[in-house]
């Protein structure tokens, strides 16, 4: 770089957001992430020896993806080059290729590609990079909030390591809040701003893990709160209260948390904890998750989950379905909620999903025979011939509506697929079998 280049560099730092100001820039500034940068993890050990393969960090936003691979850049002797997927295209990935072979064939010095948002990137652009990460071309280091083992290749996926970051906790946010304040250099230092304990735990509790909420939540009171009679400027519950304006739900309808939250309201409904199950609903409600999606998943958990226990539950989740297509929201949450609470309060049983999962599996992998004659079909011409439903008896001519016959073909006979629970009205059919099992 040239003088003005620096100069260029220099000004953008100063002009950064707090979030971008106060980055770590070694490992020991890194705060949290302890399982996988503690001194005897591998992700650790590999930064400090420069010794990195490609990586996948993938986590919520605000847990410190960008920070690491900043760190990582600073760290490496290997040239560190990024990318970010939101305006990256094809013709930039080439010529970062095409520098990287360079550097590699005339000075022997290899090159990181980081690539913020990789998921952004289509299959295409993905299956560009593949060759030249698996020949060593480039060192590829991917970040990401969505679940990569959906939204990344396959193939990138088998060739790097993934590394889970986790929302930061409490601790955690109150101590890269607190660094924020005082540091004269890159924080807010010389602003002479203190944060009081409530502020400072309100805060660290509303951002819920996201260290660049909390720093752009006091990045904005600092700026705008006037100064006090003693001429620092406090930052209170208040402020804090005023720079968020409400609290964050964190919910990505097409990412992780979103299969996070649908499968721990459906747990919930098949745990029957009704509390659980509505604060999900409106949790996904609240983040706008499609009405029709919810009243789906009710419905196979009154099937599966509810089955013949109760098997009016699948009747009341169907009509919720048709409900929710007729209404729309907000009308919509009251039947969904009808729903959700009537399946989560029902009794359970699967032997429905048992059973057929069961008999699935048998015709799949067994030879099942034909069958029996007087079960077949005798509405056609010259199957009396064939013997086709000869000495079929039917059931409503005898008491009870019920007589003993086979039904099942001879080289299946004996097998059990369905099992009564039992719950709520399987208990019924365990004593009509009874009955029909007894000596009558």
């Amino acid at each position: 770089m040239d003088l003005f280049d620096y100069m260029k560099e220099d000004t953008l730092e100063s002009e950064a957001p707090l979030a971008g100001r106060i980055r770590p820039k070694t490992l020991d500034e890194v705060v949290g992430q302890e399982h996988i940068l503690g001194k005897d993890k591998l992700l650790y050990r590999a930064i400090m020896a420069d010794k990195l393969g490609s990586i996948i960090f993938y986590g919520p936003p605000g847990t410190g993806k960008t920070t690491l691979a900043k760190v990582i850049a600073n760290t490496t002797s290997a040239n560190f080059v990024q990318l970010n997927a939101t305006v990256a295209g094809k013709k930039d990935m080439q010529e970062v290729i095409d520098e990287a072979k360079k550097t590699l064939g005339m000075y022997g010095k290899k090159t990181i590609l980081f690539i913020d948002e990789i998921h952004r990137f289509n299959k295409g652009q993905q299956d560009y990079l593949l060759p030249y990460v698996e020949d060593g071309t480039v060192i590829l280091i991917g970040a990401t909030t969505e679940n990569p083992f959906f939204e990344v290749n396959g193939a990138l996926i088998s060739r790097s390591r993934i590394f889970e970051l986790k929302p930061l906790s409490k601790e955690n946010i109150k101590e890269i809040v607190k660094r924020a304040i005082t540091d004269k250099e890159r924080g807010l230092g010389n602003f002479k701003a203190v944060i009081d304990d409530e502020a400072l735990e309100f805060l660290a509790t509303l951002c819920q893990g996201d260290a660049r909420s909390a720093l752009n939540a006091i990045e904005l009171g600092v700026l705008t709160t006037t100064r006090g009679d003693d001429e620092i400027i406090h930052i209170t519950k208040d402020v804090i209260s005023e720079c968020i304006q409400k609290r964050i739900v964190r919910y990505d309808k097409t990412g992780d948390n979103h299969y996070d939250i649908i499968s721990a309201f459906i747990k919930s409904m098949r745990g029957s904890d009704p509390d659980a199950v509505i604060f999900y609903l409106a949790k996904m409600l609240y983040a706008g998750e499609s009405i029709e999606f919810i009243a789906r998943r009710i419905m196979i958990c009154a099937a599966e989950d509810v089955g013949l226990a109760d098997p009016k539950a699948l009747e009341i989740a169907v009509s919720c379905a048709e409900a929710v297509h007729q209404l729309g929201m907000p009308e919509a949450r009251i039947p969904l909620a009808e729903a959700a609470l009537y399946v989560a309060c029902a009794p359970k049983s699967n032997s429905a999903i048992c059973a057929i999962d069961k008999a699935l599996s048998y015709v799949k992998s067994e030879d099942t025979g034909e069958v029996p004659n007087h079960l077949r079909d005798a509405h056609y011409g010259g199957a009396a011939k064939l013997g086709h439903g000869l000495d079929y008896k039917y059931a409503h001519d005898f008491d009870k509506h019920y007589v003993k016959q086979q039904y099942l073909p001879d080289k299946v006979l004996g097998e059990k697929f369905y099992n009564p629970g039992d719950n709520g009205y399987e208990k019924d059919i365990q004593d009509y079998f009874k009955w029909i099992n007894s000596d009558k």
